[in-house]
This record gives structure tokens, C-alpha cells and sequence, in this order.
């Protein structure tokens, strides 16, 4: 039997003008951007709509945006009787899950993410930090230039997104050494990236520190449909589960290809995008192209069929 997971984005898929054209077609969508604004005390549905680009893709700012547009299209799907199987989320992504699989209120994951945002931002000095992606480049391979490069610094992957793709994170001057070492070893490319902070290493662990503070007064609740979480990449439906996943995550690396194989294993067979961008198709197709990946508004909910 087929099944079907929800797949939720995370940083990065961000743009003025998201959004806006859910709030307009479908009410349900508008009261999750009239739910945020009121949340988070400011308009962030305005951010979403209009911009500007420079303020949206502040992390603290970022993070808000991204969710409640998430959360905005799946309150489409979930009204129009469309339930998935499965759901997963990529680093951010994981709260629009959880919220999605009743294990987190829309408003505790808002104001949480909000602050995860300023911890990571807070957490490196601005410039000592780095990421960079690598592509067509083995883990194991990667693992070992990571351990050259890192001389008495952090270096190490962050994001282990696809075959073709992964991000490492670290002190900027380890990352630099592990560009140029995974060029010289036949990466196909190796780039730094244009982010505000070194995410998902062990530079973010005093932000880890702030945020499990935060979570543990939190109420969290079993979930509807399992959650294959960034820390483990396995399925669970276990409120505390959910919680130690989204404390761990922030300095471990996000395991997103093991989580979409292990969907894959469970049985899914189609993935919707439940956000802005299309980023997690992208990657879906360069992990495993037999199966089916589209976006929320893509997806014929009349019938629950791509």
C-alpha cells in the first residue's frame, strides 16, 4: 500500500511574496497569518507578502516566516481532508512537522522558533563562522577532509541532504581549509554560503543550551502521524522524543537523506512540499527519482493524488 508523507522546508526557502496568494485564496491559510501576527506581536505576514527581502532573511525573522507559511498551506491540505502518513522537516522545518502532527501548538512553536533564531544568530561572533556546500562528494570522504582541515578548529558536515549535496559548518577558516582540500580530492564543487552563522556544529551549542531551556517548558503531546526526525532519522510518535529531536538538532548534523530513505523504507511513495520554494523536491529527486515529489499547491486535493 502507498502512503504519503508531508515534507516540510526549512531556512533558505524563503522569498517576499509568499504566501500572500494562499492568505487570498483560502481563509483557513488567512487565519494562520492573523494567528502569527497576533503571536509574535508584529505583522509577519506582511514580512511574508511584501518584504523587504533584507529584513525576511534575518534568521530571527526567517524563522517565524517560514513556519506560518508552512503551517498556512498544510491548514489547506488538512481542511480539504488530505492527511499524510508520514511527516519529516528539514532543521526549521521539523517545528512545522510537529505542528502539523498536533505534537506542538502553532503559538508555542512560534515564539520558539523566533528565539531559535536569535540563539543561533547570538551563538558565533559574526565572520567567525562559515558553511559551505560540497557536491558529488562521498560522506566518508568528506568525514576525513573535515578531520584534516579542522587543525584544533570545528569543521564538520551539517547538512546531509543528498548524494550530490552536503553542507559542512565550522570556524570560517576550518571550512576554508575543507573547500579547498575536498576541490583538490575531486568534489565537483565546494562553495561557501552566503548564511549569517555556522548552523548545526558544535559552535551552536550554546544556543542549544538557551533553546532546551525553552522547549522544556513547552507542552508537547503525541503525535496524529509519525515524525522521521533530522536527529535520528527513524519514526516516532513520542511527545519526549519530539522535544530531546528538536534540542539535539541544533549542533547535530540533519540527517535528510537518511530521513527520506527511511520514508522510502516505511513505504511513502509521494512527497509534498508543504512551504515556500522547492527545495525539498530538488533534493528528493537527486536521492531517489522513482518516487513522486510535488509541491502543496501542486497536489490534487480533490482526490489526494499527484
Amino acid at each position: 500500500m502507498t502512503k504519503l508523507a508531508f515534507l516540510f522546508p526549512g531556512q533558505a526557502s524563503q522569498y517576499p511574496g509568499m504566501g500572500r496568494e494562499l492568505a487570498e485564496r483560502y481563509p483557513e491559510a488567512r487565519a494562520v497569518f492573523e494567528e502569527a501576527d497576533q503571536a509574535l506581536g508584529f505583522p509577519i505576514s506582511r514580512l511574508c507578502f511584501e518584504g523587504p527581502e533584507e529584513q525576511l532573511k534575518l534568521t530571527e525573522n526567517t524563522q517565524p516566516a517560514i513556519l506560518t507559511v508552512s503551517v498556512a498551506a498544510w491548514r489547506v491540505l488538512e481542511q480539504r481532508g488530505v492527511a499524510p502518513d508520514y511527516v519529516a522537516g528539514h532543521s526549521l522545518g521539523e517545528y512545522s512537522a510537529l505542528v502539523a502532527a498536533g505534537g506542538l501548538a502553532f503559538s508555542d512553536a512560534l515564539e520558539t522558533v523566533r528565539k531559535r533564531g536569535r540563539y543561533m544568530q547570538e551563538a558565533v561572533p559574526v565572520g567567525t563562522g562559515a558553511m559551505a556546500a560540497i557536491t558529488r562528494f562521498p560522506l566518508a570522504q568528506l568525514e576525513e577532509v573535515c578531520r584534516e582541515a579542522a587543525q584544533g578548529e570545528v569543521v564538520s558536515p551539517a547538512n546531509i541532504n543528498s548524494p550530490d549535496q552536503i553542507v559542512i559548518s565550522g570556524h570560517a577558516s576550518a571550512v576554508a581549509r575543507a573547500v579547498e582540500l575536498a576541490k583538490q580530492r575531486g568534489a565537483k564543487r565546494a562553495l561557501l554560503l552566503p548564511v549569517s552563522a555556522p548552523f548545526h556544529c558544535a559552535l551552536m551549542r550554546p544556543a542549544q543550551q538557551r533553546l532546551a531551556s525553552d522547549l522544556e517548558k513547552l507542552a508537547f503531546r503525541d503525535l496524529r502521524f509519525p515524525l522521521v526526525n533530522n536527529l535520528a532519522a527513524r519514526p516516532t510518535r513520542a511527545a519526549e522524543e519530539a522535544r530531546a529531536g528538536l534540542i539535539g538538532q541544533v549542533s547535530a548534523p540533519v540527517l535528510w537523506e537518511q530521513s527520506i530513505r527511511k520514508l522510502i523504507e516505511l513505504g511513502a511513495t509521494t512527497f509534498v512540499e508543504v512551504g515556500p520554494g522547492k527545495v525539498l523536491c530538488g533534493l528528493l529527486r537527486q536521492i531517489d527519482s522513482s518516487v513522486t515529489g510535488v509541491q502543496a499547491d501542486e497536489f490534487r486535493i480533490s482526490d489526494g493524488h499527484a
